[in-house]
């Protein structure tokens, strides 16, 4: 017969071996076991629409969580809302990690650029004025070419009398209703100026995708690169600083970021050649500087293509196809929804005085009748 001591001893001895087992079931681990609940690794998306990621946890244990967007962590949760701010390329990556171990996956979103699509009603001009940035020049503040609202008067028409940009880096900023698509082989966007024979002033011509597709220029401008890029004298990054004349002067100085001075003359036109509704003391204009090697006296001969107010003819077309990126390199675009014309020359033609871009017009090729 079991005594009391050896029955003590017995449950003693079965509490001891009920709590081993109960310890060894606590200390056991699992490895994060996930399912995605968009199972592949890469997809496509749209700007400004969301997308919502989801990692199911299979074995309801406990792990870290941890989405990155491009590298940057974003959530420490099971669920990733991404909604696409512009176009590119996305990388997202999700991992789970605990002692056990750990599990990942990895996204690669591809975001087109927002289209808009032509229809009966677009306008083949541009449609939209955003910004008018001149430099100093002879018809500032007359009325016409001059006026602070001049760049304004070709929306959405050729006019008969537009706008002057300036000396250089003077420059115009406008938008279509539609994106003017990058057509294959052919030009694809018009710029109407007041060039004539042996007087050409001409014009950068850059454009912009609306990436965002807020409807706004503020996203990457692109340079289309015309016949004298690469070439002597051709200066990407040049910046001019115009100094307001004082006592209020014709005639207005400028200095350049390569050390050089100078000064825009006045030469026929008798108002203030510095733009008087611009506040500031000076301002400065930053462009592509194109050649002078064909300003010889009071003759500026044209270049051969891709250049705004430069064809004696009246008209100069432009090809999506030439842009390229702020290194010089050419970009693919399929279309472009914004433009800006930007005078490239820093020159004085005596009599005639300096060289300013005008433009009366600017339209996509492809709906020119």
């Amino acid at each position: 017969m079991m005594s009391v001591k050896n029955y003590l001893l017995l449950a003693l001895l079965s509490l001891s071996i009920l709590t081993a087992c109960k310890k060894d079931e606590e200390e056991v681990i699992l490895a994060p076991n996930v399912k995605m609940a968009v199972g592949v690794t890469a997809f496509t998306g749209q700007v400004a629409t969301m997308v919502v990621l989801k990692a199911e946890n299979q074995l309801g244990n406990s792990y870290d969580q941890e989405w990155t967007l491009n590298g940057e962590v974003k959530s420490n949760t099971s669920i990733f809302e991404f909604t696409p701010p512009k176009s590119g390329t996305y990388v997202i990556k999700y991992k789970a990690t605990n002692s056990a171990g750990s599990f990942t996956h990895e996204y690669t979103v591809t975001v087109g650029v927002p289209e808009v699509p032509v229809t009966a009603n677009s306008n083949m001009y541009v449609t939209k004025f955003f910004e008018f940035g001149p430099a100093a020049g002879q018809f500032m503040n007359e009325a016409g070419w001059g006026a602070q609202t001049s760049a304004e008067t070709i929306v959405g028409k050729k006019a008969t009398t537009g706008v002057s940009l300036g000396s250089f880096g003077g420059f115009a900023v406008y938008g279509f209703d539609h994106t003017v698509i990058n057509q294959a082989d052919k030009e694809d966007i018009i710029v109407y100026g007041n060039a004539f024979a042996n007087f050409s002033e001409p014009g950068v011509v850059w454009v912009m995708q609306d990436e965002n597709g807020n409807g706004k220029p503020d996203d990457t401008w692109y340079e289309l690169a015309g016949s004298e890029f690469g070439k002597p004298g051709y200066v990407r990054d040049y910046a001019v600083t115009y100094t307001r004349p004082t006592p209020p002067v014709l005639s207005v100085s400028w200095k350049d970021n390569k050390g050089n001075t100078g000064v825009v003359k006045q030469s026929f036109h008798k108002l203030v050649h510095y733009p008087l509704w611009i506040p500031e003391n000076e301002f400065t204009r930053t462009g592509t500087l194109l050649p002078s090697t064909g300003i010889k006296g009071s003759v500026s001969a044209a270049f051969e293509y891709g250049y705004a107010d430069n064809n004696k003819a009246g008209s100069d077309k432009v090809d999506i196809a030439n842009a390229i990126d702020k290194d010089g390199k050419k970009v693919t675009l399929k279309g472009i929804d914004f433009i800006k014309i930007q005078t490239g020359i820093m020159a004085d033609l005596t009599i005639l005085g300096e060289l300013s871009t005008e433009v009366v017009g600017i339209a996509d090729l492809s709906l020119v009748k």
